[in-house]
């Protein structure tokens, strides 16, 4: 096993019914800015579930609009609401790019120089020394980011992460129940992003971590055993809060822990999404297939094991085995209406150099947990994506 530090001061706060913590959660006599997207929760009532907790001598600002991606110019808005109303707690009310914005503002709006500088630390992370506290109520299981410290955030063409410490939120609040109204093809999407969140952690090389195989595999099954039941029985609260704890302990840090990581599927789906539009999860869905395929050889080891634990497929050679894990695969995200390939939304070899090029843009050319996927092996997983 890889050595590793691990630190999660996120606390969670799991239930039906426990908005109204929010009193005890937020600090009190706080100047509060409640962010948010494009209005559901305010349709829905949550927005004024949140309010009542918090106006209990409390200042309450809203910040609405956050769009899915959350684009820069939108969350500089954000930061100038927080700067002239002197806000000093921030809470997003929504799904993964509202958490993803707010980390972002909780950085720019004490940031001392040019805000667009947070963008360009990769993964090796913000090296900020403040950041406004910030806490979240999870309307969408997907992203992780209600228990972790990293943001995409959209800029141009550009899909940018932000990682800071400083922005794990101080709580989070998970109620099953305020997903139920979530149309099925977010939810569709949802629990493909936490498949294909394990598989960037799970799916590298063998380093002896037998606890971050095992909770991956755990995460991995139930996503397969609830994923088409919770879209088909939104309100069935066990399935649903089963899709809630997997999407958050997915990106948490804990499985990650110890072990390669990847996260090309990541970077690429990133590309497609900001060129072409596709919804995030629907890249993912298209682009992991592809990748088990052409980078077989690399992650033999790791293919074999996830087709025997995962689907249970021991008969047949090495290349038959990982043949019939990628279908298998490929025929879970189709179970829940999401399509696997480029050509399924009209894509085709024509956009492919402006994908490469954007990654060689952002320095991705030599992505993986082996630092060996070049850029001409990433065409070629888009040629399997066709």
């Amino acid at each position: 096993m890889l050595d590793f530090d691990f630190h999660n001061p996120t606390r969670i706060v799991f239930g039906k019914d426990r908005l109204a913590e929010l009193d005890t959660l937020v600090p009190a006599g706080a100047t509060v800015l409640v962010l948010y997207g494009g209005g559901s929760v305010r349709r829905f009532g949550t927005l004024d579930k949140v309010r009542a907790a918090l106006e209990n001598g409390r200042t309450v600002y809203e910040f609405g609009g956050i769009e899915p991606n959350p684009r820069y110019e939108t969350l500089l808005k954000a930061v100038e609401k927080v700067r002239s109303e002197g806000v000093d707690f921030l809470l997003a009310v929504g799904g993964g790019s509202v958490m993803d914005g707010t980390k972002f503002v909780s950085l720019a709006s004490v940031h001392d120089g040019d805000p667009e500088s947070l963008l360009y630390h990769g993964f090796a992370g913000v090296p900020a020394a403040k950041a406004l506290p910030l806490g979240c109520v999870v309307t969408l299981p997907a992203t992780g980011s209600e228990m972790n410290m990293g943001g995409v955030i959209s800029k141009g063409d550009g899909k940018f992460p932000v990682l800071c410490p400083l922005t794990f939120p101080k709580f989070s609040i998970l109620d099953p129940t305020l997903t139920y109204s979530l149309p099925a093809r977010q939810v569709a999407n949802g629990v493909v992003d936490t498949f294909v969140h394990v598989m960037e952690q799970y799916l590298t090389f063998p380093v002896e971590g037998r606890f971050q195989d095992r909770t991956s595999e755990g995460i991995l099954l139930t996503l397969i055993e609830i994923g088409r039941y919770t879209i088909d029985h939104p309100e069935d609260y066990d399935a649903r809060a089963n899709l809630v704890w997997c999407a958050t302990m997915g990106l948490n840090g804990l499985i990650g822990s110890g072990v390669p990581q990847d996260w090309a599927t990541h970077m690429i789906g990133h590309e497609i999404t900001s060129l072409y539009g596709l919804d995030h999860g629907r890249t993912l869905a298209i682009i992991l297939p592809a990748l088990m395929d052409v980078r077989r050889d690399a992650k033999r080891e790791k293919l074999l094991q996830y087709a025997e634990r995962i689907w249970n497929i021991t008969g047949g050679t090495d290349d038959e085995r990982i043949d019939a894990a990628i279908a298998r695969t490929r025929a879970f995200f189709e179970s829940l209406g999401v399509k696997t390939r480029l050509s399924d939304h009209k894509l085709g070899v024509e956009h492919f150099d402006a994908v490469i090029k954007g990654l060689e843009a952002k320095g991705l050319t030599a992505m993986s947990e082996r630092g060996d996927q070049t850029l001409e092996v990433s065409r070629n997983v888009l040629k399997s994506a066709l």
